[in-house]
Parts: C-alpha cells; structure tokens; sequence
C-alpha cells in the first residue's frame, strides 16, 4: 500500500534549482481569489465583489452578490463555464455561469445535508459533497437531489475523512484531509487508496500529481511512486494566506496583495 510505503520507504527530491520570478500585482486589497484552467482569473475583494479576469488582465464579468449567504468559504472554477460558490455556514452552493450570472441555488439543508465541509464539481457537470454526518461521498444535482453516494467510510477504512478539499481529475476524485492524509475514490464512490501526506494547505491536483504545501515548502507528489518532491518557499513568501501553483505561474496572496510569479 502506498500508504505505508511513504512512511517508511519515500524518497524525498528537494529541488534547489527551481526559482521565482516576480512577473506582475493581480489585485490589492484582496481577500481569496481562484485560477481556472484557460488562466482566467476570480478574484474576491474586501468589498464583496468578485471580479473575473482574462489571462491578460482584462475584466470579464462581475459578481456582487456575494455576502447574499454569509462568509464565502469556496470558489470552484474547475469548470470555467460552470462557477460554483460555497457558503458553508448557511450550507448553500450558488451556481453561477462563465459570465458569473446566477443559474441555480442549492440549500443542502433541504436534501438533509446538514455537515458538508468540502464540495466540488463532478465529472458530469453535477456537484460532489462530502457529507460528514453520514461519512459519504455524494453526488448531487442542481436541484440538490442526490443522484448517488459511496459507502460509509467508517466501513471501509480505519478512520473516516474530514476534508478540507476535494477534487475531481482524471477519474478520480480526491479528498484531502490535513490530519489524515488524501483518499482516493473512483467515479462510483469506490474506495481506492489512502495516502499520508499530511499537514498541507492550498491541495490542488495538476494532471496526475497532487500539490499543497506548509508553511515552508511547496510539495508534489505522482500517486504509483514514492518520489515526493519539495521545493523551498522563499522567505519573502512564507507569511502568503494562500499560494496556488498552475502550470504557468504561482499565485500568493499576502498582505491582502495578489501576486503572480513565473517558475522553472
């Protein structure tokens, strides 16, 4: 199992040759912000407002309804076309278009899912939730309904998640918790895998590889192998609220400044 191979057996890269180039500002006085993959940019600002912007700079659409159902906690752009917002205190997901109109409202309380810490879009264009009062992965609808849900993890595995994040990518769907590792599921809620990577912040999954870091490195690692890379945050970086790694450019968020650096 992969699980206890990386606890005793990984091989850890630190790579010292990788570096940042400082390339622009991207917003002040921000709050959050997401990356979609066509490098369109959210950005969430003290105000209230999100803002979508092209990979040039220029402003898309607007978004001011955002304190509607209190503290935003999430911003999913996985699906460029399909926005996905969580409020997770009022247990709600709006569903907004690519030019951030409101398509749909989702009261998980109403579907009786009243401890949902992690959503995230699905595969075929539904919702997964992760319902933490029944231990299960569910998939859901725009109309809240739930379409399917996976087999209570107190069943299956030792110590059930409480993710922070999920991700769907490449026919997998990934639950991280920061306490106890990343689960693996398949499309129809089957268990996979567990791994132990613990302690980070910022998951996001690129391709076939996971990335997340902690207070002073970045981290990347391929389920299948037991190379776990590392790679030094520079101390100018390392008090970020939030660094998000793209294949183009790193993201970090500091001092309610958003920044965007090149890498190699």
């Amino acid at each position: 199992m992969i699980c206890s191979q990386l606890g005793s057996a990984q091989t850890i890269t630190q790579t010292t040759d990788t570096f940042f180039v400082f390339n622009k500002i991207a917003g002040e006085q921000v709050t959050d912000f997401t990356v979609d993959n066509l490098g369109n940019l959210y950005v969430v600002s003290n105000t209230g407002q999100i803002k979508k912007m092209g990979p040039a700079g220029d402003s898309i659409a607007v978004f001011n309804n955002i304190r509607q159902y209190g503290k935003l906690y999430l911003i999913d752009v996985t699906n460029p076309l399909r926005v996905l917002l969580f409020y997770r205190d009022f247990g709600t997901i709006v569903v907004l278009d690519r030019f951030l109109n409101t398509r749909a409202t989702i009261d998980l309380r109403k579907q009786q899912l009243f401890q949902v810490n992690a959503i995230g879009q699905s595969y075929d264009n539904n919702i997964w939730v992760y319902d933490e009062l029944e231990s299960k992965l569910k998939r859901v609808g725009e109309d809240g309904r739930v379409l399917d849900q996976s087999t209570d993890f107190r069943l299956i595995v030792d110590t059930a998640p409480s993710p922070q994040f999920l991700v769907d990518q490449n026919r997998l769907v990934y639950l991280y918790d920061s306490l106890k590792g990343v689960y693996l599921l398949d499309y129809y809620g089957g268990f996979k895998n567990r791994i132990q990577l613990k302690g980070w912040t910022d998951f996001t999954v690129i391709g076939n590889a996971m990335f997340g870091r902690d207070a002073n490195m970045l981290y990347r690692y391929e389920p299948g192998t037991l190379n776990l890379q590392n790679y030094p945050i520079p101390v100018a970086m390392r008090d970020a609220q939030k660094i998000k790694i793209t294949p183009g450019n790193l993201y970090v968020l500091r001092n309610t400044r958003l920044e965007v650096f090149s890498y190699r």
